[in-house]
């Protein structure tokens, strides 16, 4: 069995918790993106001569489109039954029973587009004299796809939009959902017996087809903690979560094998032999591909700055993002039950028109000059 076959992703999405509130990976580079965003806007409207008191303008207006396009991008796409069922948890960002700070949970990234292209074409409408629409789109994509990327990074840290399982090196088995319910991090209990988790290689069994790879699981419990009490949570608790995230971690079977461990200070412990499910770090692909795109957006705008032909960076954004996106789609889980049975998923069919789109503005870039306005 090769030694880099897989990686075993068993880090917090939590950087650290106060009370009911938590600062999560995720929520960090997603402000991240727009702090960083904004100060290569300012590089990119000092070099162009326009004036940087417009960036503060630009990134409220980002800020505000991104999050509510994509949040209301994610019910209408793919929850539409929360307008009514729920419709308060479309826009507030925690739980009242028990109350709990969960952020915006589900953000898609096509209402989010969606979101941009409005504010942005209001921002042109009320700046004046009137601005460049496509001028101004040129240059928010660069900075979008940086943000894009970091984005995607903070959906790897919460385990979400995973791939399909794989046997290929670069597969990751994603544990940490599992080690955080177990642990109480996930629904905000204090009162779990388990110290910690920690998951490795099980190097005795070989890997199985469809991503199933032999694993060990090792659950520390708290000092004081006894026998009886482990057992039981160990047989009730752990091999729930064990079955329920069965989407990361294939037990083949609803009783778990465990080996029980008791150290010289009488701290009990257990080793659980299982599979876990390998799979396509689908939210990696993507945030290397943003990466990659910035640069090549930032290097197409530096070479003619604001000469570059209108509408060429807006056009290269939408081929490159939308295609790769269209093309990734085939290696990811359905988000969604009534994706299932689908020939092409909600996300490759929303990516279609935007491909489409900056096909043809790609096309009228490349056959008109660049225009001087000054965005």
């Amino acid at each position: 069995m090769s030694l880099f076959s897989y990686v075993i992703w068993n880090a917090s999405p939590e950087i650290f918790s106060i009370g009911s509130f938590s600062l999560r990976w995720y929520g960090l580079l997603f402000a991240a993106g727009f702090l960083i965003s904004q100060q290569v806007l300012y590089y990119i409207f000092r070099k162009e001569g326009k004036p940087e008191k417009d960036v503060d303008t630009l990134t409220i207006y980002m800020v505000v489109a991104t999050i509510l396009g994509a949040r209301l991008g994610h019910v209408i796409f793919y929850q539409p039954e929360l307008f009514i069922q729920d419709p308060l948890s479309i826009i507030l960002p925690f739980e009242f029973s028990p109350f709990r700070f969960t952020g915006l949970q589900g953000l898609a990234s096509h209402g989010g587009a969606f979101g941009i292209l409005f504010a942005l074409w209001l921002y042109s409408r009320k700046k004046k004299p009137g601005q460049n629409y496509l001028q101004i789109l040129d240059r928010i994509v660069i900075v979008v796809a940086l943000t894009g990327a970091l984005i995607r990074l903070g959906n790897f840290f919460n385990s979400e939009i995973i791939g399909k399982p794989t046997n290929s090196p670069l597969s990751v088995v994603f544990v940490n959902q599992f080690s955080e319910s177990i642990t109480g991090k996930k629904a905000g209990k204090k009162d779990s017996p388990v110290e910690y988790v920690k998951v490795e290689r099980n190097k005795e069994l070989p890997e199985g087809s469809h991503g199933r790879v032999p694993i060990f699981i090792y659950v520390v419990f708290k000092p004081g903690v006894d026998q009886t009490r482990a057992k039981s949570y160990l047989e009730s608790d752990v091999q729930y979560f064990i079955n329920y995230f069965n989407e990361h971690i294939d037990n083949q079977g609803s009783v778990i094998n465990y080996q029980a461990d008791i150290d010289s200070d009488g701290n009990y412990s257990a080793r659980i032999s299982t599979f876990g499910i390998a799979r396509h770090p689908a939210q990696l692909y993507e945030s290397v591909s943003c990466v990659i795109l910035f640069l090549l957006l930032f290097l197409i705008w530096n070479r003619k700055k604001e000469n570059t032909p209108t509408g060429l960076i807006f056009g290269v954004f939408m081929v490159v993002l939308w295609g790769l996106r269209f093309s990734y789609e085939f290696l990811k889980e359905d988000q969604v039950a009534f994706e299932a049975g689908m020939t092409l998923n909600m996300g490759q069919i929303l990516s279609i028109p935007l491909f489409i789109a900056g096909v043809f503005i790609l096309i009228w870039a490349l056959r008109n000059k660049p225009v001087n306005n000054n965005p």
